[in-house]
């Protein structure tokens, strides 16, 4: 349920009663002006080592907690992460909207594990308050590749 402040419905209106042109009906308008969660996009990346890095959702948990203690300290380990999926070496989370940049710039930050040479960290591919914008942006870069 959101919060009182964070959504207005704007108009609430029947237009088949005053013209017959109109077909469409506007039963609600709503604009949300704060989502309460942001969503972050997430990739593996194994250094000196040619086999493909595949993260399950225990890994992302241990490597997003060991960022966030190593950059903000207890604070950092504080901040609430759903993980949405996992798939290969790409995750998706949810992440509260006020704690987005401090956890960017904590995976930003984060130096990775050393594993028997090799070394695996993070990166971020995109944030955004929208699910819908982040996971359509997916195939972007492919684009200006050539």
């Amino acid at each position: 349920m959101a919060e009182p402040g964070n959504t207005t419905i704007t108009s609430i209106s029947s237009t088949a009663a005053t013209s017959k042109s109109h077909k469409a009906q506007e039963l609600a308008t709503c604009t949300i002006r704060a989502p309460p969660f942001s969503y972050a996009h997430l990739e593996a990346m194994r250094k000196n080592s040619l086999e493909a890095l595949e993260l399950d959702a225990i890994q992302v948990r241990s490597y997003c907690s060991a960022a966030l203690k190593q950059f903000l300290g207890v604070s950092g380990q504080a901040i609430s992460i759903d993980i949405l999926k996992v798939e290969g070496p790409s995750c998706w989370l949810r992440i509260p909207r006020d704690d987005l940049s401090a956890f960017a710039a904590a995976i930003t930050a984060w130096q990775g594990t050393y594993e028997g040479g090799t070394h695996s960290t993070l990166r971020v591919r995109g944030c955004s308050d929208w699910l819908g914008s982040l996971v359509g942006s997916e195939g972007a870069e492919q684009l200006w590749r050539g």
